[in-house]
């Protein structure tokens, strides 16, 4: 193919006039009408100068323009670099000048607050809506409704998406035309997508799960999906009917139980419930199988290797387990200290292997060589085993990463906000089990001697530094923190001494 990732999943369905996206006011926006936003999108991006290889960093609401906006980035061989719309000024300026973003997308509500760091960088801001308005789809209103596919090569990266780690600033994890496209039409046939599946699309599009997982799978299937700007669980019940298919973070699923609406008869025609970015609880499991008679299927990945296992679509789904490896890709345990694979049954760091993993982190050399092997094993940072049936289990981190809501949150980030308020001597972020959000946010204050500080202030620091899915669901002061000999602090015993706070009944 000329350009794999634009030709395998956009460009294979040129000229169709079949459903692509189902919208909540009740537009449906064909193949070929979508395919042609995408080419007004990459001819306004090329006559602005970009060339293929250049990073465009994107900050807006989930909409229809927003997802051709990537399907723009694919056929002008354009790095797409999709941002969290919480992140802060402080936070989008670091991926901007990491990335070396020419062009940045935003919302015009944003604009102002970003035109220092666009001259600062000397990259240029456009301007796109949750409607769909702006001054980009201005231009491309003007723009031919068909555009030359940039020639690009299966290595060539598609997109950057920064990754927090145990250690500095978040990191660029760079993701090929190869890695994208593989991992879209190995799921798709693993849960047997077809051109009749319909997805509920709840989920944020700036994020592996809902930009790569849930759209690129639809689109190699030739599906459609009901492109809904947010999760509500009202409007869910009320659309799920339209819908065959629906993927989602835990969050979803114990919201959607929480609702007298929710039931049998409703799910009955459903084809498939799949869940990830955050651990499932067992009883999440079954009161979904009681309510409903599905079983969720459950998978891992994340964002450097996209999916890597999957309960199988037919066979058991195991609650407490993601399944096994995916096909082409291999898992393995590993000792941690000299990385020698470890027996079925034990408990080590889990590596895999295959062509949905990443080529690396953005200009940091080190940090990629110490977490991907030449052999191409990458170190995924999470501890695991696998059982005598070939089930692989998750069962914790060797790293202090929160997983909230699907959400990556580096404790340190939230640190050295909270070490910085008045009367504060030092503080240890953890992540605690919670019913909702699979993990959520705990801070440990120290104080120092003689001092009170003021939980209320700090909070607010925290809102206007931080986006809000990093902050913290309550502080609590403690007169030390744990440490171990050598001085570190043990936040494995902070996690178990506090992780029935939000779980208790």
């Amino acid at each position: 193919m000329a350009n794999p990732l634009y030709d395998g999943l956009f460009g294979a369905h040129a000229g169709k006039a079949t459903p692509f996206l189902h919208l909540l006011d009740g537009r449906t926006i064909t193949h070929q009408d979508f395919l042609a936003t995408t080419a007004q999108i990459a001819n306004v991006m090329t006559q602005i100068g970009m060339k293929p290889g250049d990073r465009v960093a994107a900050q807006v609401e989930k909409s229809a323009e927003a997802l051709a906006l990537y399907a723009a980035c694919a056929q002008a061989g354009l790095v797409f670099l999709p941002l969290n719309t919480a992140y802060t000024v402080d936070e989008l300026s670091y991926f901007i000048k990491d990335s070396g973003a020419s062009l940045i997308v935003c919302d015009e509500r944003s604009e102002t607050k970003l035109i220092p760091v666009g001259s600062a960088l000397g990259a240029r801001i456009e301007t796109l809506n949750a409607d769909g308005s702006g001054h980009l789809m201005a231009q491309a209103a003007i723009m031919p409704a068909v555009f030359s596919t940039v020639d690009r090569d299966e290595d060539d990266l598609a997109a950057f998406l920064y990754t927090s780690g145990t250690t500095g600033r978040s990191k660029g994890a760079m993701l090929s035309q190869a890695n994208l496209l593989s991992n879209a039409f190995t799921l798709a046939k693993e849960w047997r997508f077809t051109a009749n599946d319909v997805l509920l699309h709840a989920l944020p599009i700036f994020h592996t799960h809902g930009l790569f997982v849930a759209s690129n799978v639809t689109l190699a299937a030739g599906g459609s999906m009901i492109f809904m700007p947010k999760f509500d669980s009202e409007k869910v019940i009320e659309i799920l009917p339209k819908a065959t298919v629906m993927m989602g973070v835990p969050t979803f699923y114990t919201r959607l139980l929480s609702e007298a609406g929710f039931t049998k008869a409703l799910t009955s025609h459903m084809r498939l419930f799949v869940s990830g970015s955050a651990p499932l609880l067992a009883e999440t499991h079954v009161q979904f199988e009681e309510r409903t008679g599905h079983r969720i299927l459950e998978r891992y990945g994340m964002t450097e290797t996209n999916m890597n296992t999957s309960n199988p679509y037919e066979g058991e789904r195991r609650a407490g387990t993601v399944g096994f490896p995916l096909p082409g890709v291999d898992l393995k345990i590993t000792n941690p200290d000299n990385g020698e694979t470890l027996a079925d049954g034990e408990i080590g760091q889990i590596e895999v292997r295959g062509p949905n993993v990443f080529k690396g982190y953005w200009q940091m050399p080190e940090k990629t060589a110490a977490e991907l092997r030449e052999d191409g094993f990458f170190i995924t940072g999470d501890l695991g085993k696998i059982d005598s049936d070939g089930y692989v289990h998750i069962v914790g981190r060797n790293k202090d990463l929160i997983i909230s809501g699907g959400y990556n949150i580096y404790p340190k980030e939230i640190e050295l906000v909270l070490d910085e308020q008045p009367g504060v001597m030092e503080t240890a972020v953890i992540g605690v089990p919670h019913p909702d959000f699979g993990e959520t946010v705990l801070g440990i204050i120290i104080p120092q001697a003689g001092q009170s500080p003021d939980l209320e202030s700090m909070m607010e620091a925290i809102k206007t530094s931080l986006a809000r899915f990093k902050h913290p669901r309550k502080l609590i002061i403690m007169d030390e923190l744990p440490r171990n000999t050598m001085g570190k602090v043990q936040k494995n015993i902070l996690r178990d001494q506090y992780k029935t706070t939000f779980t208790q009944a």
